[in-house]
């Protein structure tokens, strides 16, 4: 199969998620449809807690450890296909694109592998822990292929695809964790600067800053000119980009979010530190249903038709109804499941704090 995806179709494909979250707009939607009761088809054991979440591209699964690796592992036997050593944990979410895989690690650099091979193709410095996961533009030329993603030394870089060198560098007034979400020409993220970041993507300046009122941890989904995201002072907002003017609050709860919402039509959903997972109207706010765990709920949830996949730190992974919020099927890891699961082709691939990733899909 051509390593080379176009990453448009890829985000929208049921046999890919390239991404964290699936796509640009960080929206945490899949295609397709799973089966209400899964199987666990295969485990992949590495040497340490696995919080980064998978993309899968070409039939391969990339996904990062706290064993100082990025792996690939082969989707349909879950065998290892290559890993590749850092010199720190891997907790952010691998971008596949063009043939590359695009990780950051708590050593500092960003680094761009060969999907086949897992050589080397480049690597970039940051000063410090790399936690947020790439997202990817074309240059305003359309001549080039831009990566975009933060730094725990309070910066958003901006590098090509190709080359690794720096397009340009905006510096915020605090640690950068979530990842930046792309549309329409300009990127927002959050940072622990309690600020919701609104940056012109050809050339890296400021259009806007939103007071948020408490630092966000989170990744921010954007959809119809809005920003969904939750913070650490136990809120998850709306934010209308174009006034720059909070359209709708929920407050529940006094426990902070750490989860990114996945966004659909008419509905958002998002987990909590309160151990629930939370789903409100996307026209207004309002609580549609909450589901309980026995954990806090940091993973961040995907919607696949008329269901929705979780983790939680109660050692469990979750499927629940999109309409009503009633669980239709667990199964129990029995160590936290703060990765995010990624949908492809009617699986579910998610990593757990056990250190294996685990694979899940219709019986064979």
């Amino acid at each position: 199969m051509a390593t080379a995806v176009n990453p448009v179709v890829a985000a929208t494909a049921s046999t890919s998620w390239p991404m964290f979250r699936g796509g640009p707009a960080l929206l945490g939607v899949a295609t397709g449809n799973l089966d209400k009761e899964l199987s666990l088809l295969w485990t992949y054991k590495t040497g340490g807690p696995v919080k980064s979440s998978a993309a899968v591209v070409g039939g391969k699964v990339f996904i990062g450890s706290g064993d100082q690796h990025v792996h690939a592992i082969d989707l349909a036997t879950g065998k290892k296909l290559w890993s590749f050593k850092t010199e720190g944990e891997v907790e952010s979410s691998p971008l596949v694109l063009n043939g590359k895989v695009f990780v950051g690690g708590v050593d500092a650099w960003l680094y761009a592998l060969e999907a086949d091979s897992g050589k080397l193709a480049w690597k970039y410095q940051t000063g410090d822990k790399i936690l947020s996961s790439a997202n990817w533009l074309k240059s305003p030329k359309g001549d080039a292929t831009w990566i975009v993603f933060g730094s725990y030394d309070n910066r958003l870089y901006c590098l090509d695809a190709a080359t690794g060198k720096s397009n340009w560098v905006y510096e915020t007034g605090n640690y950068i964790n979530g990842s930046p979400a792309v549309a329409n020409g300009q990127t927002v993220f959050g940072g622990c600067d309690a600020i919701l970041h609104v940056l012109n993507l050809a050339d890296g300046t400021k259009v806007k800053e939103i007071e948020a009122g408490a630092y966000i941890a989170a990744s921010v989904a954007l959809e119809g000119g809005k920003a969904y995201f939750g913070h650490y002072e136990n809120e998850f907002l709306c934010i209308d980009l174009a006034k720059g003017t909070n359209q709708w609050n929920y407050k529940d709860r006094g426990f902070p979010y750490f989860s990114s919402p996945a966004v659909t039509s008419d509905r958002v959903v998002f987990g909590g530190r309160d151990k629930r997972l939370h789903c409100v109207e996307k026209a207004t706010g309002k609580s549609v249903w909450v589901f309980g765990t026995r954990g806090k709920v940091d993973s961040s949830p995907v919607v696949v038709g008329d269901k929705v996949v979780v983790g939680s730190d109660d050692g469990r992974l979750y499927i629940v109804s999109l309409k009503d919020g009633s669980e239709l099927w667990s199964y129990e890891i029995g160590q936290p499941v703060g990765s995010s699961p990624a949908v492809v082709d009617g699986k579910v691939i998610v990593g757990s704090e056990d250190g294996s990733v685990y694979c899940f899909g219709a019986k064979k």
